[in-house]
């Protein structure tokens, strides 16, 4: 079997070995918890990473220090064409938060590795500021990946988001506008993250908790124009999520 194939398949039996000891990034504030996610599409950035097709997705939290905390998850990508064939997408990094009064800084640093392909990995750093008024929480981040080869460049992403928790219901409704830009030293492997070059992509979700259960709805949508690149059309989302 190709090496490759053989990394694909590993990746797969990761990414579920992981779900039963995987834990979201919010849950960094309550300490280790574990989670197991099942979604119809992954989509980041307002595109999609499955080629369309639905996936399971574990992570996991670490506390080491007091705001500190290393992290990683795995999704299932299927062999995945914007990726370069890669069965699965594994994200790890570490995050620092602090808290002053209502703000909330946060520093991070993540790295995209992709079992099942080669020469696809690319870092970025991130920076967000969140300020949290009664049941409303507001996000604004910069997140920017170094010039790379296998991201034909460099990128930027740019955001603002915000979400509410719904008075006396067990729905949160969330909202968000992302800008990604960049220079482009390959344009071919630029479009993996840029379709068309520079574009905005929104989405509002609303999302059900009730004690160890979620389930939400998500609309993706963004500004490229669907005849540049496969599966960068608007779409609506559907998970199901079960934390421990």
């Amino acid at each position: 079997m190709h090496p490759t194939k053989v990394l694909g398949h590993v990746a797969w039996a990761g990414a579920l070995a992981a779900s039963v000891q995987a834990t979201p990034a919010f849950a960094q504030d309550r300490g280790l918890t574990t989670t197991l996610e099942a979604t119809s599409d992954e989509r980041r950035r307002g595109i999609s990473w499955s080629d369309g097709d639905p996936v399971l997705r574990s992570a996991v939290s670490i506390p080491v220090a007091n705001g500190l905390s290393l992290d990683a998850s795995a999704t299932t990508l299927w062999g995945s064409d914007r990726h370069g064939g890669a069965d699965a997408v594994l994200d790890v990094g570490a995050a620092y938060v602090r808290r002053i009064g209502g703000w909330r800084l946060t520093g991070e640093a993540r790295y995209h590795l992709f079992p099942g392909a080669r020469d696809q990995g690319y870092g970025e750093v991130g920076v967000i500021t969140g300020f949290l008024i009664g049941p409303a929480n507001l996000d604004l981040a910069a997140r920017y990946a170094p010039r790379q080869s296998a991201i034909g460049g460099d990128n930027l992403y740019l955001s603002a988001a915000a979400a509410i928790a719904i008075p006396a219901t067990p729905f949160t409704l969330s909202a968000h506008l992302g800008r990604s830009s960049g220079k482009a030293r390959e344009p071919i492997a630029a479009q993996r993250l840029r379709p068309g070059g520079r574009y905005w992509d929104h989405g509002v979700a609303l999302d059900w908790y009730k004690g160890k259960w979620s389930a939400g709805l998500r609309y993706a949508g963004n500004g490229i124009d669907d005849r540049i690149g496969a599966d960068t059309g608007n779409r609506l989302i559907a998970r199901l999520g079960l934390t421990l």
